[in-house]
């Protein structure tokens, strides 16, 4: 199974509604996929020494990642980079087991911009990590008007998103066949 990750923890965020979307996308060309919401996260319980002592919510959010065929982020730009809470999530993530051959792809939305910045940043923490990135990235511009109480109305991103759906099908697909995804170079041969 595939996850979209809401990449903040602000509550009733755009990135929310966006990652619902894109969970939707999915499901109307047949594929059911989770969604994992920073909001629902425990971050209270943590010592901060990554790994060690994670918290039982976000640990099991990281297991569904270390399990699933790829992951989704839908992740708005803070501050020109991603949310500190995405960060603070992804330290956490056990490597290589969570990032190594793990199709990767990524939303972005903000201002001007669309969330370049972010994802940008996310690609090379995602690729320094051997993640596998799929390279048609979405870029929600303007978030604050295209985007009103769960309503995408900027058509053209709508466009895009349904084709990085088709496509990260087609690219997580592809892995899975020529056995190049997480669970196939896990297995001994």
């Amino acid at each position: 199974m595939k996850y979209v990750i809401s990449g903040t923890n602000r509550p009733g965020s755009r990135s929310l509604q966006l990652a619902k979307i894109v969970q939707e996308l999915y499901r109307e060309t047949g594929e059911e996929i989770g969604l994992i919401d920073l909001c629902d996260l425990d971050y209270a319980d943590s010592t901060g020494k990554y790994g060690d002592s994670v918290p039982p919510k976000m640990k099991a959010a990281i297991e569904l990642i270390q399990a699933s065929e790829g992951i989704i982020v839908v992740v708005p730009e803070y501050n020109g980079s991603y949310p500190g809470v995405l960060k603070y999530f992804i330290d956490h993530w056990k490597y290589p087991d969570t990032f190594e051959f793990r199709p990767f792809c990524l939303v972005g939305l903000g201002g001007r911009f669309g969330g370049l910045r972010p994802v940008e940043h996310l690609q090379g923490v995602f690729g320094f990590r051997n993640a596998f990135i799929y390279p048609e990235r979405v870029f929600l511009f303007d978030a604050w008007s295209n985007l009103k109480n769960g309503i995408l109305l900027d058509g053209k991103t709508l466009d895009l998103l349904k084709l990085q759906v088709r496509g990260f099908q087609s690219f997580t697909k592809a892995l899975v066949d020529a056995k190049l995804d997480a669970s196939s170079r896990r297995k001994p041969i």
